[in-house]
């Protein structure tokens, strides 16, 4: 299987069907300026593209979690649990009121609505400079995902003995890897911005699912079983394996109570205060579209991650030493289904990290031209400057997270945490205070995203102080109690502006 060119094969095609998607995407956005076009779609997004792309499954879905389901046993099905209900929670409590508010504000982004909402220069500044850093820090995942799993693919790299692989996946193989993967998301971004990011969403979250199906199978034959494996896993880590608060480690039990609410309480939220997401709903057709959403989304989310992790538990069985575990799926995938059906089984996964690169880059590029060269240096600037802004940025970004990627961390997953932690302690509070509470002023925003962001850095560098709630838990307390603070301590928004907003009559597509 090691000289098998089957799954790099499958991989080129894939990337090959992205970029014909961005050229798709490309002629769609014609008949709309640049920005609204590129940043947003023309607001155009239906029930399918909402609902299998509004959370933006990422490495972290088939690499990330299950690394830690491997390592950590059944414990992390807790972990991942308030993931399961996002669409029920985010998309019911913020989705129907933001896609009227951006409506009515003109935004294009979440910086757009923010600045807007508030009439705050200030807000929109600063939302726009967190989000190039944190979706920065979340892109780090993304591409290291991505050269692991060109690597895996790579003619030769299958077959290396698990004992000479290399902690993270780095060597030469990965390097290659992490460059094909590269050039190739970068290209099919400039080519086809937001909406070309959606549609290959859309279709990965469709390739994921028949790959998540036909893997599950497999490994459930191949492995004899989430019984023996989790006899395999209590062998080697310990009855802990198999029960909550799951084994225990140099900071205690891995899971313990108050981090399994907090984790609840983060995955819930965040999926909805991540700019990615927010920029989705803002894009989205009508509220038909944000109700049906909800119901598909949420059976999508419960077909891919509960098989995920009776998948990651049997590879204990078929890799039981297996040192680079963000490589379990990908591993499992060209074992159990050979060069070609681990080729197509591999595709999902690859095909999620591109979009959701894509997706982040793009939002990264909004931040940059639409947020602070447009307000702050030249508000006239021609399209055409706009778009080579557009690009250099991209390009920048890539740079700086390839920098960053080729020595990555063991763990693909402590960016993802980090990075969604970040922007969602930043955002969804003062987001939330935009679309219901009338008296919520700019500066309210700002302390808000300042003390959410703060709480967050702070808890995850010194961990002795969380008292065993997550890091976010106590960045929403910090930023609630700093927006609701300080906008009662300062003046009102003007109640011509709030009156606009809060009481003009909904378009009918959007009640």
């Amino acid at each position: 299987m090691g000289t098998s060119y089957a799954p790099i094969v499958v991989l080129v095609v894939l990337i090959a069907a992205s970029v014909w998607l961005g050229t798709l995407a490309q002629r769609a956005m014609r008949s709309a300026s640049f920005l609204k076009g590129y940043f947003l779609g023309n607001r155009g997004l239906g029930v399918w593209a909402l609902a299998l792309t509004a959370t933006v499954q990422s490495g972290g879905t088939f690499m990330g979690f299950p690394s830690l389901v491997y390592k950590n046993g059944w414990v992390v099905a807790l972990w991942i649990a308030g993931y399961m209900v996002v669409p029920i929670m985010s998309f019911a409590v913020l989705g129907k009121r933001l896609a009227q508010l951006s409506r009515r504000t003109g935004a294009l982004t979440l910086p757009d609505f923010l600045r807007e909402r508030y009439r705050s220069p200030a807000a929109g500044l600063i939302a726009s400079i967190f989000i190039v850093i944190f979706l920065t820090v979340f892109l780090f995942a993304q591409f290291k995902a991505g050269g692991t799993i060109m690597q895996i693919a790579l003619p030769g790299s299958a077959d290396v003995a698990l004992a000479d692989q290399p902690a993270g996946g780095v060597g030469e193989d990965y390097r290659r890897g992490l460059a094909i993967f590269t050039a190739s998301v970068v290209l099919y971004t400039l080519i086809g911005g937001f909406l070309g990011a959606v549609w290959t969403d859309l279709l990965q979250s469709v390739l994921m699912l028949i790959g998540v199906v036909i893997l599950f199978f497999l490994v459930l034959s191949a492995s004899g079983g989430p019984e023996a494996a989790t006899l395999k896993g209590i062998e080697q880590v310990g009855l802990d394996y198999a029960y909550p608060p799951g084994p225990i480690g140099k900071a205690g039990p891995y899971l313990p109570l108050g981090m399994a609410a907090g984790f609840f309480i983060f995955w819930n939220f965040a999926g909805m205060g991540v700019p990615a997401s927010v920029v989705r709903v803002m894009a989205c057709k009508n509220t038909s579209s944000i109700r049906r959403s909800i119901v598909m989304l949420g059976v999508y989310n419960a077909l891919i991650y509960i098989p995920l992790i009776v998948i990651s538990i049997c590879g204990r069985s078929l890799f039981p030493s297996l040192t680079a575990t963000d490589e379990i799926i990908p591993r499992l995938a060209l074992s159990t289904g050979g060069p070609l059906v681990g080729g197509i089984i591999l595709a999902a996964p690859f095909g999620a990290v591109m979009a959701t690169v894509s997706t982040f880059l793009v939002v990264i590029a909004s931040g940059v031209v639409r947020d602070i060269y447009q307000r702050f240096i030249d508000a006239h600037a021609p399209e055409r400057r706009l778009k080579w802004i557009s690009r250099g940025t991209i390009f920048a970004a890539g740079a700086v997270s390839v920098a960053f990627t080729i020595n990555p961390v063991e763990n693909l997953q402590t960016y993802i945490v980090l990075g969604g932690g970040l922007a969602a302690g930043s955002f969804l509070i003062p987001v939330a205070m935009g679309l219901y509470w009338r008296r919520a002023t700019g500066w309210g925003a700002v302390a808000s995203m300042v003390f959410g962001a703060g709480a967050v850095a702070l808890f995850e560098l010194i961990p002795s102080i969380r008292l065993g709630l997550h890091p976010f838990t106590w960045s929403l307390i910090a930023s609630l109690a700093a927006g609701l603070v300080v906008s009662l301590l300062t003046a009102p928004p003007p109640a011509e502006h709030v009156s606009t907003l809060f009481d003009a009559p909904v378009e009918p597509a959007l009640r």
